[in-house]
């Protein structure tokens, strides 16, 4: 057996090894990290020897993957400066999540079958989610005996309150897609039924009780109707529902109104002392201090207790004085720009932004010419993730980038595969 032929199967075994691991990877998001992991660096290391058994490197040096390797460089750089040998580790870690989005868009997910798979394990995952919420919220526990938590949020398959994320994540491309074909049938039936489906997804969000995933899914619901003209009509009334649940809180779910109505605007009048408007200024005085470069890998976690950063800029002293030194620190900032601002500074912030854009500007123009409901639904899905006026997760945690990353190489794969407009020579 010749060279190219041993190459030619590996290569082979290694896509059917990682495309099996990318079907289940959903699953092992909700319940096995470590392995959800592993999988993604599988993904990656396969991908890049793809790229050298073929020669394929071109792909690497077009499109928004030269940013993406701008921002790592920013991150490992800073991380060398301020943090420890662990915290540079870590950052040089970070390269797999930029080259498992560009391995779903170029290599894994090339076919119509293969996304197929995909999106009907997400789906899988997202009813699995829902029947645990719902089985919670009925019977007080859920499958491994934890009841709600202690502010009335609803934890689904988890111990503590965090089935809304990963939810909202899935909720246009793994749940959605099937009323939003319903509604545009033509009998009226299948329309009332999409209708209906529409709305229950929405209440269930609603009950949850985590009010970012909440909102993050009207704002979905908002594009969807902006999007899909021939589901507007339906799009809004079961917007319309899903405010109607939010008027019958008090009386379906008291704990959840408490959290998501009556908190959120005690939160909101207050905001500079509430938690989140604290953690904000922290981070605001650290990329203040460290503008150009930030302070690296967990800069934000290791650094935010120090004094230095209590009172750094002069204009937000008043906002901060007398709190404790504690307040306002935390493992990030629960926000994405916020968070790459520390760990990268303004250079990584802009190169990050750069990246964003170019993802939502190849979805939009694949949306845009296919009409393609799925492509709609992962656009949606990549505008909800990264809405700049939202608390977040920490972005580059497994429990986050998994999904983050899944969703935006589907989508540009996906954007990939619908025509002649968004074939391979026309960048990535």
């Amino acid at each position: 057996m010749t060279l190219k032929k041993i190459l030619a199967s590996c290569d082979l075994y290694l896509k059917k090894i990682s495309l099996v691991l990318c079907v289940l990877l959903p699953f092992f998001q909700l319940r096995g990290r470590a392995i959800a992991d592993l999988s993604i660096l599988f993904i990656a290391i396969s991908f890049l020897l793809y790229c050298i058994f073929e020669k394929h490197y071109r792909c690497l040096l077009r499109g928004w993957f030269p940013y993406a390797l701008g921002l790592w460089g920013v991150i490992v750089a800073s991380s060398a400066i301020n943090g420890s040998t662990h915290a540079v580790l870590e950052a040089i870690a970070l390269l797999r999540y930029f080259v498992f989005a560009k391995a779903l868009e170029e290599w894994l997910l090339d076919s119509t079958q293969k996304q197929q798979l995909l999106g009907l394990c997400v789906t899988l995952a997202g009813v699995w989610i829902i029947c645990l919420c719902w089985e919670q919220y009925l019977v007080g526990v859920n499958p491994w005996g934890y009841p709600r938590w202690q502010d009335g949020a609803l934890t689904g398959p988890f111990f503590k309150p965090r089935a809304g994320p990963p939810l909202a994540i899935i909720m246009f491309p793994g749940l959605m897609i099937y009323p939003m074909r319903m509604v545009q049938k033509k009998e009226l039936a299948q329309k009332l039924a999409g209708l209906a489906l529409m709305s229950f997804l929405l209440l269930t969000m609603v009950m949850i009780g985590q009010r970012m995933p909440a909102l993050l899914v009207f704002f979905g619901f908002f594009l969807c109707a902006m999007l899909i003209k021939t589901t507007r009509v339906m799009v809004l009334l079961a917007t319309l529902s899903g405010f109607v649940a939010l008027a019958l809180l008090p009386f379906i779910s008291p704990p959840s109104y408490d959290k998501l109505v009556l908190r959120f605007f005690e939160q909101l009048g207050h905001f500079s002392q509430s938690p989140y408007g604290q953690l904000y200024i922290r981070a605001l005085n650290m990329v203040h201090a460290h503008p150009l470069l930030g302070l690296g890998y967990n800069g934000f976690r290791a650094h935010c207790g120090e004094t230095t950063y209590v009172y750094g800029i002069p204009q937000f002293a008043h906002m901060v004085a007398g709190q404790d030194i504690g307040a306002g620190c935390t493992i990030h900032p629960h926000n994405t720009y916020l968070e790459i601002a520390t760990t990268a500074g303004l250079s990584g912030l802009f190169l990050f932004v750069c990246v964003v854009l170019l993802w939502l500007k190849k979805l939009l123009l694949a949306t845009l010419a296919s009409r393609d409901l799925m492509q709609a639904m992962l656009f949606i899905t990549v505008c909800m993730l990264f809405w700049p006026l939202a608390s977040t997760s920490s972005l580059f945690t497994e429990r986050t980038a998994g999904w983050v990353f899944l969703m935006v190489g589907w989508g540009l794969a996906r954007a990939r595969l619908l025509g002649p407009a968004h074939a391979p020579q026309a960048g990535s």
